[in-house]
């Protein structure tokens, strides 16, 4: 049974791990963008951009339509998710040291 459990348990860390690294890409590109300091009309930027915008909102938007997390303009949705994913990982961390 360990066999099967620890390395699903890790891939799922790992995609967690991506998941964390694309959510916060996507709030830095967003604050880059409406700061002019990345300029979307260059084509290569726009399709990095709008990319990894559509990965982060097909996780965001759930939230977002349960909850209002907007505050004077701030969406705090990818808070959330963040802190959900953070306390997720950390309890496959502590399955996985029972393995070892």
């Amino acid at each position: 049974m360990d066999i099967v459990i620890v390395p699903l348990l890790m891939l799922i860390k790992t995609i967690i791990g991506i998941t964390v690294t694309v959510i916060v890409a996507d709030v830095i590109l967003s604050w880059l963008v409406a700061l002019n300091v990345l300029n979307i009309s260059n084509k290569f930027v726009y399709s990095i951009v709008d990319v990894i915008a559509k990965i982060s909102n097909c996780m965001l938007n759930p939230i977002r339509s349960r909850m209002s997390l907007s505050i004077e303009g701030i969406d705090f949705s990818p808070v959330l998710l963040l802190v959900l994913l953070t306390f997720l990982e950390h309890v496959i961390t502590r399955i996985l040291l029972r393995f070892v």
